[in-house]
């Protein structure tokens, strides 16, 4: 049997009640397995109310298809979890705008997803929603 390792990587916080992401080059399966699986023991604090979800994905080269399933399941077990605010923090792309799209729904319920270009304009998003980093990400 043949074991992949993984391609492309993360980094996940929590930062008052935002769980925040960085996410790095080219992704394959095991990567966003591994991401997914973080993410959830990482957003256990959270859960019982509210949360935000702060993503930078300058440095992320997209992932192959088979990452599509694993990132819809967990934005599944995000919403049923008390997430109702995710922004994403990218240089304009439409092809990382396409694919993002096709993994994140835009809005459902209480539920809202933005992208920005400007960290700073994504935090600003976050706390009109009353969403707060308690320190500098990253």
């Amino acid at each position: 049997m043949v074991e992949l390792s993984h391609h492309g990587n993360f980094d996940i916080k929590v930062s008052g009640n935002i769980l925040c992401a960085t996410l790095l080059g080219s992704w394959n399966s095991q990567t966003a397995e591994a991401f997914s699986e973080q993410f959830m023991i990482q957003a256990v604090p959270l859960m019982g109310s509210s949360w935000g979800h702060l993503v930078l994905l300058d440095d992320w080269d997209l992932g192959v298809p088979e990452t599509v399933p694993v990132i819809e399941h967990l934005v599944a077990w995000c919403l049923e979890n008390g997430l109702t605010r995710a922004a994403h923090v990218y240089s304009p792309s439409m092809i990382k705008q396409y694919h993002l799209n096709k993994m994140v729904i835009e809005e459902i319920g209480v539920f809202q997803r933005n992208s920005f270009t400007q960290k700073t304009e994504a935090e600003a998003w976050l706390a009109a929603s009353g969403f707060h980093l308690d320190t500098a990400y990253p």
